[in-house]
């Protein structure tokens, strides 16, 4: 009986919620507030009848995405290469492309081993090659033979994906019906084994998790590994001959220009952080919480380096970047930490 009332609630709430969303009314919670993003944020309109888009960028090379995630695939004489496969596009993964051609895929690239980007592998052709960074095809075995709890996939859909059978340390190049796609390990970046796949005929360059265009990259520097390493992929990423970049997330292609842009704001969190680790006074801090609990001693003094570098910081991005009142205080937070301890 319990349950029946709690099924009962759960419907009325949402029903509500879709219908009030439906009838033009408001249903942003009052207690949210949201910043309102650039134009030069904002990406195609996505198909609310497909539920996804996909374009050609040049000769053969297309992009797909969903609005929130982004892939791509290059078609050749000779099948389809694929690039990652978000479980938020799902099987329509395999109605985009089939929308542009009837050869079959012959190849899948994992950028990295993040399920919220692979994990729909498993609609790939079994006889496919799989390929990826030995980092990369480590964590995968790991995820499926450690025993977790939660399988892999468990929290964005998807499930176990096949394993790579080609893998390399530093460069491997990938030629197949006529088209050429080069696969280039910066170091560790975003994560241990994130790839660039860079397409010379085409002049596209594809990483995932370390460029977001328009927008402030994902909480924390997009939850990533290694935080200099991370700042200094964008000097490796334009060291690359492209005019479009494709990011892995969110609403638009990106240039270098994006690349550029993410670098400088990068750089003025660098220079506020260090600023505010310099003038937040710990012992100031300490006459307020005193010594003995010493975890809201440092939480305070944390918070509040954040906050001085967030408040310098967005006096000049606010309105520049996309998400940048949302997420700047914890980018601060987490290049800090870094400037404080490494």
């Amino acid at each position: 009986m319990k349950n029946i009332v709690i099924l009962v609630l759960i419907v009325l709430v949402v029903g509500g919620y879709f219908y009030n969303r439906d009838n033009g009314l408001d249903v942003t919670p009052e207690s949210v507030e949201i910043s309102t993003i650039p134009e030069t944020a904002k990406g195609p309109e996505i198909p609310q009848d497909k539920g996804y888009l996909v374009e050609e960028i040049n000769d053969g090379l297309y992009w797909l995405t969903d609005g929130t995630y982004q892939m791509m695939f290059l078609v050749t004489s000779f099948g389809v290469i694929v690039v990652d496969a978000p479980p938020s596009i799902g099987e329509n993964i395999l109605v985009a492309i089939a929308e542009v051609t009837d050869n079959p895929i012959t190849h899948v690239i994992y950028s990295h081993h993040h399920a919220d980007h692979i994990a729909a592998a498993n609609l790939y052709p079994a006889n496919a090659v799989y390929l990826a960074h030995n980092d990369t095809a480590t964590m995968i075995n790991r995820s499926q033979n450690d025993g977790r709890e939660f399988p892999f996939g468990t929290f964005v859909g998807g499930g176990d994906v096949p394993k790579p059978n080609v893998t390399f340390n530093t460069n491997y190049v990938l030629i197949s019906g006529g088209q050429r796609v080069n696969l280039t390990y910066l170091g560790t970046n975003h994560s241990p084994g994130n790839i660039l796949i860079y397409a010379p005929q085409q002049k596209v360059a594809m990483i995932v998790d370390v460029i977001f265009p328009g927008w402030v990259p994902f909480m924390d520097l997009a939850v990533s590994d290694d935080v200099n390493g991370y700042l200094a992929a964008h000097d490796q990423i334009l060291a690359f001959d492209f005019d479009t970049l494709i990011a892995g997330h969110l609403t638009r292609l990106g240039t270098k220009e994006d690349v550029e842009l993410q670098k400088e704001y990068l750089s003025d969190i660098k220079a506020n952080a260090t600023t505010a680790l310099q003038e937040v006074d710990l012992m100031a801090v300490a006459e307020e919480t005193g010594f003995e609990n010493q975890w809201a001693l440092f939480g305070t003094y944390l918070d509040e380096v954040n906050q001085q570098c967030a408040d310098l910081t967005l006096g000049k991005w606010a309105t520049r970047l996309g998400g940048a009142p949302e997420f700047t205080k914890s980018q601060c937070a987490r290049i800090a930490e870094s400037l404080r301890i490494n």
